[in-house]
């Protein structure tokens, strides 16, 4: 009769893992909820983007994954009606990925989800360990 592996004590790198799957996931909903259809992958544009346009290299660059990975993420973006391609007036030979009206309106129900969940923590940890917890995490992102 096999034996299930003991469990093991969880550390801090996967806590935060999971915490970052579980938040982006209820961000996804929330946006969802609210009629704009996403995956969470698209995150990878829209946290990126740029309210003036942004190229295809740059968001790349920012997510830290490949230009044709990006690509495919602002195909499916293009096709959903949040950003279109528009050409760079800077450079002609380069596009600009900027949000559409509709992209706009995906991001403000991102930042109202966002906004709730901010709440929900704050209930959680009450008031002074929310800011504890954001302190700590901006020591850990300062050293990066």
């Amino acid at each position: 009769m096999a034996q299930d592996p003991p469990e093991q004590a969880q550390n801090t790198v996967s806590m935060l893992g999971q915490a970052y799957s579980l938040l982006g996931f209820q961000i996804v909903d929330g946006v969802v909820g609210a009629g704009y259809p996403q995956k969470p992958s698209h995150s990878a544009v829209f946290a990126q983007i740029s309210p003036r346009g942004s190229r295809l290299s740059t968001l790349a660059r920012g997510a830290n994954m490949s230009p044709q990975a990006m690509g495919e993420l602002v195909d499916e973006l293009e096709e959903l009606g949040y950003v279109e391609r528009r050409p760079d007036p800077s450079d002609r030979r380069a596009k600009l990925i900027m949000l559409t009206p509709r992209g706009h309106d995906c991001i403000a129900a991102g930042i109202a989800t966002i906004q709730g969940i901010e709440t929900r923590i704050d209930q959680i940890l009450g008031p002074e360990g929310h800011t504890e917890l954001r302190r700590l995490l901006a020591e850990l992102l300062a050293t990066g």
